[in-house]
């Protein structure tokens, strides 16, 4: 690769995954190419059980694939250690769950400085950059909140802040607003946006929101185990 030309962020070729084996064997990816660049936002749509979910863990290095390759950056991922792994999911991935997996018995500042902690970060640098987006997420009155105490719609907030409160280059969420009422969930899709476009941080979204795909603007259908794009989100989320 010549120096002008610099490799995507993310690059999936041929990405399979099955599960079990013989004639129980399982194929919920079979041959998925993707490429991301940075700053895109992208709704991952399909229906239930097709693998949306093991393809965002695939590509947040939470599972690992059958066969097929994940490079970031232009180098491979899964030819790494499993620790090299953990201090890339560290560094330069943030996720946002369903369910939130919040500390419950620590505050919500706590929680968002639980990245750079790890990265054995100061204190007071993580205080002061987990209350400043805490802050820009609309929680600057629940900072020392237990997040047991906090309502769905804020432990949400307080999730999409600790993913974000190192910058990452890639945020993967899953089903961010499927446990939220549609106010709050709009809410929180709108967040996640903001953040896209004010940081340029890559979106990769698993939906069931017509209304969030719709915003992200481009949207890929995960159908017999590939994806597939220029599908109308209404008809591909029916």
């Amino acid at each position: 690769m010549s120096d002008t030309q610099q490799a995507p962020l993310i690059r999936v070729e041929g990405l399979c995954k099955r599960f079990g084996e013989g004639e129980a064997a399982i194929d919920v990816l079979n041959g998925v190419d993707l490429v991301l660049e940075p700053g895109d936002r992208v709704a991952v749509v399909g229906q239930s059980g097709v693998g949306k979910s093991t393809l965002l863990h695939i590509l947040g290095t939470l599972e690992q694939p059958t066969s097929g390759s994940l490079a970031f950056e232009g180098e491979d991922v899964f030819g790494r250690s499993s620790g090299e792994l953990a201090r890339l999911r560290n560094r330069f991935l943030g996720f946002v769950f369903q369910f939130h997996h919040l500390l419950p018995e620590f505050s919500a500042i706590e929680n968002v400085m639980m990245p750079g902690l790890l990265q054995e970060r100061s204190r007071g640098e993580m205080y002061e950059r987990a209350g400043e987006i805490l802050r820009e997420v609309g929680l600057s009155h629940r900072l020392d909140h237990p997040v047991g105490k906090l309502s769905g719609g804020e432990r949400q907030r307080v999730a999409v802040a600790r993913a974000l409160v190192l910058e990452p280059p890639l945020v993967l969420a899953d089903e961010p607003t499927g446990n939220l009422d549609p106010a709050t969930g709009a809410d929180v899709a709108g967040l996640l946006l903001e953040m896209n476009r004010t940081r340029g941080t890559t979106l990769v979204v698993v939906t069931h929101s017509a209304r969030m795909a719709e915003e992200l603007g481009r949207t890929l259908v995960l159908v017999e185990g590939r994806l597939q794009e220029g599908v109308e989100v209404g008809e591909a989320l029916a």
